[in-house]
């Protein structure tokens, strides 16, 4: 068996020279639309809606908004996402299954899209492929900027005898507009959706704080082992073609640390819910949960407290009001390329060496552990 590793085992190695923070770029890009920030926020109804989409799209980030939520089944989805945070969590899966038993309402597809275009940013949306044939014409004529092609994993050889699979190549021609596409974590399947077209691959098979995919169906790669095996793919696809497709680590980050490591790993960019939920301007007020939680015959996902951390600028820029890694992911970023010496993230793919470090965490920091178990206060 092949050895994988997640972002507690490894380490960055600081550079033989350094740079300045304040000269790093740390901006990103998928297809022709450029990011301020190499952020984006997961496609999750706790997380994401047309509000915070132009909060997220005004600090530079992305927010993608996913059509198969409340906000295309509900003309209130707030009062929708108040009874979902409200029931004691023994009756969450039930409450959600019925929720989202409501049809997607063509109307409010575009109507939704239309909201996230008028606050002046780039309108994201993700469906899956079940779903995409129909949402996807409707989401690009509503003006929608990308779109995201997501499940919990896709591949370009689906076999089906009840459904005709979507041809990925086709839709990508007659969407005319980016289109992001995952999840996947082998070198193969992101050469696959790249040839087929993708502008951005989401990386990750249940790594999310809210995902139980890994505890219901065991399967998965850890992140960092994922992000190389898919960025060895896109670095083999640009030599070939001469084009750059992102690849996006989605899940299993929760401080800045982890962020460093999944860009040191290959990732052009990361998709965050959970660090998101915590925002204030998040429409589920503190609570979070996986998209795949509603399903009606196998639940994979649960609703969990994150509580409140602060607004979006502080978590994204700062200044950071905690020492724990949570705020300013941005300075965070910037410090952790400076110190490998890279001025971009493409140097620091080229720069940064990791290391297998599993005490990375642990050494020297009794006092730090003593305090988190509620010892020596």
């Amino acid at each position: 068996m092949e050895r994988a590793y997640g972002f507690d085992e490894v380490a960055i190695v600081p550079g033989r020279s350094t740079v300045d923070p304040e000269d790093v770029d740390i901006k990103s890009s998928i297809g022709d639309i450029s990011l301020e920030l190499p952020f984006l926020a997961s496609a999750m109804d706790g997380v994401v809606n047309p509000e915070f989409a132009v909060s997220m799209g005004k600090l530079g980030g992305l927010a993608v908004l996913n059509l198969e939520g409340v906000s295309t089944r509900y003309e209130n989805p707030a009062e929708v996402l108040q009874e979902i945070i409200s029931v004691p969590k023994e009756e969450v899966t039930p409450l959600l299954q019925e929720i989202y038993k409501e049809p997607i309402k063509d109307e409010l597809v575009a109507e939704t899209i239309k909201k996230m275009k008028k606050g002046g940013g780039s309108a994201c949306v993700s469906c899956t492929p079940l779903r995409a044939k129909r949402l996807g014409p409707i989401s690009r004529d509503a003006g929608a900027d990308i779109f995201c092609l997501q499940a919990t994993v896709i591949t370009k050889k689906h076999h089906s005898h009840e459904q005709t699979p979507l041809e990925l190549e086709r839709f990508v021609e007659e969407m005319e507009i980016p289109v992001i596409m995952g999840n996947c974590v082998t070198y193969e399947v992101a050469m696959d959706l790249m040839e087929a077209g993708a502008s951005g691959v989401l990386v990750g098979v249940g790594p999310g704080a809210a995902c139980t995919t890994r505890g219901v169906l065991g399967i998965g790669v850890p992140q960092v082992t994922a992000t190389m095996n898919c960025a060895s793919a896109r670095d083999d696809y640009y030599k070939k073609t001469g084009r750059h497709v992102s690849i996006i680590t989605d899940g299993g980050m929760t401080v800045g640390a982890d962020i460093c490591k999944a860009l040191a790993s290959g990732a052009d960019m990361v998709m965050l819910g959970n660090t998101f939920a915590k925002a204030k301007e998040a429409p589920g007020r503190g609570y979070h949960w996986g998209m795949a939680l509603p399903h009606p015959y196998l639940p994979r996902g649960t609703r969990i407290r994150v509580g409140i951390m602060g607004g979006l600028q502080e978590i994204l820029l700062g200044p950071a009001k905690t020492d724990d890694g949570t705020q300013n992911l941005a300075g965070a970023i910037r410090l952790s390329m400076a110190s490998c010496g890279a001025y971009n993230i493409r140097e620091f793919h080229e720069k940064s060496t990791l290391i297998v470090a599993p005490e990375i965490k642990k050494e020297g920091k009794i006092y730090q552990r003593a305090q988190s178990l509620g010892m020596g206060k």
